[in-house]
């Protein structure tokens, strides 16, 4: 397959990405909270789960996993990305690492991965991984973000993404503006704009195939402090004018992270974004890549017990057919 032709899976039409990134310790938080039990089997276990729920293959192109994800097993011994390969669902492989403070800006971070990248992706591409994803974390605060941090961050994500396309994977770059603060939506806007003009003035620079590259961005919106609300309209509104500054026409798609949202803020905001998308015919296909809106209210059904399964996956199911409905437009009709 063709970087261009992986990355128009990904992004076709009635589907999205489910991100089952999460890092161990990520993992373990969430798993707190239904008091399961931490372990690399009650990880796998989850995995499988969402893996293996019947018909979930219509509403997702794509999985993004975990180094430890992708070496896992199903309980009948197939690997996972060979799995979902044969559900028509391309697996993708979590490249970036930890965090480290920014030089001279200690609230702020650039995210690390770049040393022996390149030895991380041949295996990964050997391990059946087809696409890669790399984060970088982007705060509003008095001051923040700086232009160092959208800069650093943004000469770390081309690099990265480099690196993807030279060793046959498709990269999805992500530089996430977090939800947390007392931000307005205009500032939210604000920087969502500066932050993507950074980072594909950066992709610009690196020649690096649009064709074959995928964004991950999160939406325009008060910070979660702040107070203030915003309609699904104002919303779409805030984020395509962002992106219409920002992101040139010639990347396939654009893929959103819930960070945050709940399943159903996620979920109605996502589907007002893809009509006013359309309003304005915008060049690319807008579809999502959700973590938490999309297993919140599977991880609480399940609660590590094997008798809820079955109940769980139905739940799954409908999150991922009420969202592939919203990734077209059609939420709620």
């Amino acid at each position: 397959m063709t970087l261009q032709s992986i990355a128009e899976q990904l992004v076709a039409k009635g589907k999205g990405i489910l991100a089952a990134d999460e890092s161990d310790s990520t993992c373990a938080k969430r798993f707190d909270a239904y008091d399961i039990e931490k372990t690399p089997e009650m990880r796998r276990t989850w995995r499988e789960l969402l893996f293996t729920t019947p018909g979930i293959e219509k509403g997702l192109s794509g999985v993004i996993l975990y180094d430890e994800t992708i070496r896992q097993k199903t309980s009948t011994g197939v690997p996972f990305a060979t799995f979902l390969t044969s559900r028509g669902i391309l697996p993708g492989i979590k490249v970036d690492q930890k965090t480290e403070p920014l030089a001279d800006s200690e609230e702020e971070e650039v995210t690390k991965g770049l040393l022996g990248l390149q030895e991380r992706l041949r295996e990964y591409v050997g391990l059946g991984a087809t696409f890669t994803k790399w984060r970088a974390v982007i705060r509003i605060g008095d001051g923040l973000p700086t232009s160092a941090c959208l800069q650093e961050n943004a000469v770390r994500l081309a690099k990265y993404a480099k690196e993807s396309q030279a060793a046959g994977l498709v990269p999805i770059i992500e530089p996430e503006v977090l939800l947390d603060g007392a931000h307005t939506l205009k500032r939210s806007e604000e920087v969502l704009t500066e932050t993507l003009l950074a980072v594909f003035a950066e992709v610009e620079k690196a020649n690096i195939d649009l064709s074959g590259l995928i964004l991950k961005s999160s939406m325009a919106l008060p910070g979660k402090d702040s107070g203030l609300s915003a309609s699904p309209q104002e919303v779409a509104k805030a984020t395509l004018r962002a992106f219409s500054s920002a992101v040139p026409k010639a990347t396939p798609g654009i893929v959103f992270l819930s960070g945050g949202q709940t399943p159903e803020d996620a979920t109605l905001r996502l589907n007002e974004i893809v009509k006013e998308a359309r309003t304005q015919n915008a060049p690319w296909r807008i579809t999502f890549s959700y973590s938490r809106a999309l297993q919140d209210p599977v991880l609480k059904a399940w609660a590590g017990k094997k008798e809820n399964v079955k109940s769980a996956q139905a739940i799954f199911a409908k999150r991922v057919e009420d969202t592939s409905r919203a990734s077209e437009g059609n939420y709620g009709e």
